[in-house]
Protein backbone atom coordinates (compact mmCIF):
# COMPACT_ATOMS: atom_id res chain seq x y z
CA UNK A 1 0.00 0.00 0.00
CA UNK A 2 3.02 2.08 0.95
CA UNK A 3 3.94 2.10 -3.07
CA UNK A 4 0.40 3.10 -4.25
CA UNK A 5 0.54 6.23 -1.90
CA UNK A 6 4.34 7.19 -3.08
CA UNK A 7 3.20 7.11 -6.62
CA UNK A 8 0.11 9.25 -5.55
CA UNK A 9 2.24 11.56 -3.85
CA UNK A 10 4.47 11.50 -7.29
CA UNK A 11 1.47 12.47 -9.55
CA UNK A 12 0.11 15.06 -6.57
CA UNK A 13 3.20 16.86 -7.07
CA UNK A 14 2.68 16.99 -10.66
CA UNK A 15 -0.91 18.51 -10.46
CA UNK A 16 0.57 20.86 -7.76
CA UNK A 17 3.56 21.59 -10.81
CA UNK A 18 0.93 22.56 -13.52
CA UNK A 19 -1.32 24.31 -10.88
CA UNK A 20 1.38 26.84 -9.16
CA UNK A 21 2.75 27.30 -12.74
CA UNK A 22 3.21 30.39 -14.67
CA UNK A 23 -0.15 31.40 -16.33
CA UNK A 24 0.52 31.38 -20.57
CA UNK A 25 0.08 34.38 -21.95
CA UNK A 26 -3.12 33.98 -23.58
CA UNK A 27 -4.34 33.37 -20.36
CA UNK A 28 -3.61 35.80 -19.07
CA UNK A 29 -4.79 38.44 -22.00
CA UNK A 30 -8.23 36.34 -21.89
CA UNK A 31 -8.39 37.14 -18.01
CA UNK A 32 -7.80 41.50 -18.88
CA UNK A 33 -10.52 40.89 -21.24
CA UNK A 34 -13.15 39.27 -19.26
CA UNK A 35 -12.21 41.44 -16.47
CA UNK A 36 -13.12 44.54 -18.67
CA UNK A 37 -16.02 43.12 -19.74
CA UNK A 38 -17.64 42.67 -16.25
CA UNK A 39 -16.16 46.16 -15.20
CA UNK A 40 -18.98 47.18 -17.98
CA UNK A 41 -21.72 45.19 -16.35
CA UNK A 42 -23.55 47.85 -14.16
CA UNK A 43 -23.45 46.89 -10.44
CA UNK A 44 -27.64 46.40 -10.29
CA UNK A 45 -26.18 43.45 -12.80
CA UNK A 46 -23.41 41.91 -11.17
CA UNK A 47 -25.51 41.49 -8.03
CA UNK A 48 -28.28 39.99 -9.46
CA UNK A 49 -26.17 37.26 -11.47
CA UNK A 50 -24.64 36.99 -7.64
CA UNK A 51 -27.65 36.25 -6.02
CA UNK A 52 -29.25 34.13 -8.36
CA UNK A 53 -26.01 31.91 -8.33
CA UNK A 54 -25.93 31.77 -4.86
CA UNK A 55 -29.72 30.29 -4.47
CA UNK A 56 -29.01 28.16 -6.92
CA UNK A 57 -26.10 26.28 -5.75
CA UNK A 58 -27.16 26.54 -2.28
CA UNK A 59 -30.42 24.65 -3.26
CA UNK A 60 -28.21 22.31 -5.33
CA UNK A 61 -26.26 21.66 -1.99
CA UNK A 62 -28.88 20.82 0.05
CA UNK A 63 -30.77 18.68 -2.72
CA UNK A 64 -27.56 16.65 -3.16
CA UNK A 65 -27.02 16.27 0.99
CA UNK A 66 -29.85 14.65 0.97
CA UNK A 67 -29.41 12.45 -1.84
CA UNK A 68 -26.42 11.28 -1.44
CA UNK A 69 -25.79 8.07 0.30
CA UNK A 70 -23.49 8.47 3.53
CA UNK A 71 -21.46 5.12 3.32
CA UNK A 72 -18.10 6.44 4.78
CA UNK A 73 -16.03 3.43 3.57
CA UNK A 74 -14.07 3.40 6.58
CA UNK A 75 -12.53 0.08 5.57
CA UNK A 76 -11.51 1.11 1.89
CA UNK A 77 -8.20 1.63 1.73
CA UNK A 78 -6.54 4.87 -0.47
CA UNK A 79 -6.54 2.67 -3.80
CA UNK A 80 -9.89 0.94 -3.39
CA UNK A 81 -11.48 5.08 -2.80
CA UNK A 82 -9.52 6.30 -5.86
CA UNK A 83 -10.92 3.06 -7.98
CA UNK A 84 -14.28 3.56 -6.62
CA UNK A 85 -14.28 7.73 -7.83
CA UNK A 86 -12.98 6.78 -11.07
CA UNK A 87 -16.35 4.51 -11.56
CA UNK A 88 -18.06 7.39 -10.47
CA UNK A 89 -16.41 9.86 -12.87
CA UNK A 90 -17.49 7.68 -15.73
CA UNK A 91 -20.82 7.80 -14.74
CA UNK A 92 -21.12 11.06 -14.29
CA UNK A 93 -19.16 12.23 -17.49
CA UNK A 94 -21.51 10.01 -19.49
CA UNK A 95 -24.55 11.98 -18.22
CA UNK A 96 -22.61 15.62 -18.62
CA UNK A 97 -22.13 14.42 -22.31
CA UNK A 98 -25.39 13.06 -22.94
CA UNK A 99 -26.70 16.49 -21.16
CA UNK A 100 -24.48 18.78 -22.65
CA UNK A 101 -25.24 17.34 -26.62
CA UNK A 102 -29.20 17.42 -25.68
CA UNK A 103 -29.24 21.04 -24.82
CA UNK A 104 -26.80 21.98 -27.15
CA UNK A 105 -29.38 20.50 -30.00
CA UNK A 106 -31.93 22.62 -29.00
CA UNK A 107 -30.02 25.96 -29.42
CA UNK A 108 -30.29 29.28 -27.27
CA UNK A 109 -33.23 28.03 -25.25
CA UNK A 110 -32.11 24.74 -24.44
CA UNK A 111 -28.43 26.12 -24.01
CA UNK A 112 -29.30 28.23 -21.66
CA UNK A 113 -30.81 25.31 -19.42
CA UNK A 114 -27.73 23.45 -19.26
CA UNK A 115 -25.96 26.09 -16.88
CA UNK A 116 -28.19 24.69 -14.36
CA UNK A 117 -28.42 21.17 -15.34
CA UNK A 118 -24.65 20.69 -15.13
CA UNK A 119 -23.64 22.83 -12.09
CA UNK A 120 -26.19 20.13 -10.68
CA UNK A 121 -23.71 17.23 -11.89
CA UNK A 122 -20.80 18.92 -10.80
CA UNK A 123 -22.41 19.57 -7.10
CA UNK A 124 -23.51 15.92 -6.92
CA UNK A 125 -20.52 14.43 -8.15
CA UNK A 126 -18.53 16.28 -5.66
CA UNK A 127 -20.48 15.50 -2.77
CA UNK A 128 -20.11 11.87 -3.96
CA UNK A 129 -16.12 12.18 -3.98
CA UNK A 130 -16.64 13.68 -0.51
CA UNK A 131 -18.53 10.77 0.77
CA UNK A 132 -16.24 7.86 -0.92
CA UNK A 133 -12.72 9.65 0.91
CA UNK A 134 -14.99 9.49 4.03
CA UNK A 135 -16.03 13.18 5.07
CA UNK A 136 -19.23 13.57 6.56
CA UNK A 137 -21.16 16.33 4.21
CA UNK A 138 -23.95 16.72 6.84
CA UNK A 139 -21.19 19.15 8.43
CA UNK A 140 -21.29 22.87 7.07
CA UNK A 141 -17.56 22.86 7.06
CA UNK A 142 -17.50 19.75 4.42
CA UNK A 143 -20.30 21.23 2.44
CA UNK A 144 -18.03 24.88 2.56
CA UNK A 145 -14.39 22.39 1.31
CA UNK A 146 -16.66 21.37 -1.66
CA UNK A 147 -17.30 24.90 -2.74
CA UNK A 148 -13.71 24.94 -2.48
CA UNK A 149 -13.17 22.06 -4.43
CA UNK A 150 -15.26 23.45 -7.41
CA UNK A 151 -13.46 26.88 -7.26
CA UNK A 152 -10.04 25.30 -7.58
CA UNK A 153 -11.04 23.08 -11.18
CA UNK A 154 -12.63 26.49 -12.71
CA UNK A 155 -11.01 29.39 -11.65
CA UNK A 156 -8.65 31.30 -13.37
CA UNK A 157 -4.91 30.94 -13.01
CA UNK A 158 -4.51 33.28 -9.82
CA UNK A 159 -7.73 32.20 -8.40
CA UNK A 160 -6.68 28.77 -8.48
CA UNK A 161 -3.42 29.25 -6.70
CA UNK A 162 -5.04 31.72 -3.91
CA UNK A 163 -7.73 28.73 -3.62
CA UNK A 164 -5.20 25.74 -3.33
CA UNK A 165 -3.86 27.36 -0.52
CA UNK A 166 -7.19 27.76 1.49
CA UNK A 167 -7.52 23.50 0.77
CA UNK A 168 -3.60 22.78 1.32
CA UNK A 169 -4.66 24.98 5.32
CA UNK A 170 -7.90 23.88 5.42
CA UNK A 171 -7.76 23.41 9.43
CA UNK A 172 -6.64 27.01 9.92
CA UNK A 173 -7.92 28.83 7.17
CA UNK A 174 -11.90 27.25 7.11
CA UNK A 175 -12.23 29.18 10.34
CA UNK A 176 -12.08 32.59 8.98
CA UNK A 177 -14.32 31.55 6.37
CA UNK A 178 -17.95 32.22 7.64
CA UNK A 179 -19.70 31.91 3.50
CA UNK A 180 -18.39 31.87 0.20
CA UNK A 181 -17.40 34.94 -1.75
CA UNK A 182 -20.68 34.29 -3.98
CA UNK A 183 -19.52 37.29 -6.27
CA UNK A 184 -16.03 35.85 -6.63
CA UNK A 185 -17.20 32.03 -6.90
CA UNK A 186 -19.74 32.96 -9.76
CA UNK A 187 -17.59 35.99 -11.90
CA UNK A 188 -15.01 33.08 -11.80
CA UNK A 189 -17.17 30.14 -12.76
CA UNK A 190 -19.15 32.10 -16.03
CA UNK A 191 -15.39 33.81 -16.60
CA UNK A 192 -14.27 29.98 -17.20
CA UNK A 193 -16.48 28.25 -18.89
CA UNK A 194 -18.58 31.67 -21.02
CA UNK A 195 -16.50 31.09 -24.21
CA UNK A 196 -17.56 27.32 -24.50
CA UNK A 197 -20.94 27.95 -23.81
CA UNK A 198 -21.57 30.46 -25.94
CA UNK A 199 -20.86 28.34 -28.98
CA UNK A 200 -23.02 25.61 -27.39
CA UNK A 201 -25.96 27.85 -28.13
CA UNK A 202 -25.18 27.57 -32.06
CA UNK A 203 -28.25 25.51 -33.69
CA UNK A 204 -26.97 21.85 -34.59
CA UNK A 205 -23.01 22.96 -34.53
CA UNK A 206 -24.03 23.70 -29.98
CA UNK A 207 -24.77 19.69 -29.98
CA UNK A 208 -21.02 18.75 -30.67
CA UNK A 209 -19.58 21.69 -28.43
CA UNK A 210 -22.27 20.68 -25.72
CA UNK A 211 -21.01 17.39 -25.46
CA UNK A 212 -17.02 17.79 -25.60
CA UNK A 213 -17.25 20.96 -23.27
CA UNK A 214 -18.99 18.63 -20.85
CA UNK A 215 -16.46 15.59 -21.23
CA UNK A 216 -14.06 18.26 -20.63
CA UNK A 217 -15.56 19.72 -17.86
CA UNK A 218 -16.06 16.73 -15.95
CA UNK A 219 -12.81 15.36 -16.35
CA UNK A 220 -11.11 18.81 -14.76
CA UNK A 221 -13.40 18.14 -11.70
CA UNK A 222 -12.79 14.47 -11.62
CA UNK A 223 -8.87 15.16 -11.47
CA UNK A 224 -9.05 18.31 -9.01
CA UNK A 225 -11.44 16.42 -6.66
CA UNK A 226 -9.54 12.99 -6.31
CA UNK A 227 -6.33 14.69 -6.04
CA UNK A 228 -7.48 17.40 -3.58
CA UNK A 229 -8.99 14.86 -1.36
CA UNK A 230 -5.88 12.74 -1.83
CA UNK A 231 -3.65 15.04 -0.79
CA UNK A 232 -6.29 16.00 2.52
CA UNK A 233 -6.12 12.15 3.41
CA UNK A 234 -1.93 11.95 3.20
CA UNK A 235 -2.01 14.99 4.82
CA UNK A 236 -4.10 14.62 7.90
CA UNK A 237 -4.03 10.61 7.95
CA UNK A 238 -7.76 10.09 8.45
CA UNK A 239 -7.41 6.54 6.68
Amino acid sequence: MREYERKVEEELHDWRKKILKRPSLFNQISKKAQTRINEMIPEKAHNIITESMKSMVKTTLIGSNVITRKEQNSNNNLMERDDLLKEKLVSYRKTAVIEGAGTGAGGIFLGLADFPLLLSIKIKFLFEAATIYGFNTDEYEERLFILHVFQLAFSSDKKRKETLYIIDNWKTEKEKLLDMDWRVFQQEYRDYIDLIKLLQLIPGFGAIVGAYANHNLLDTLGETAMNVYRSRILTEHTL
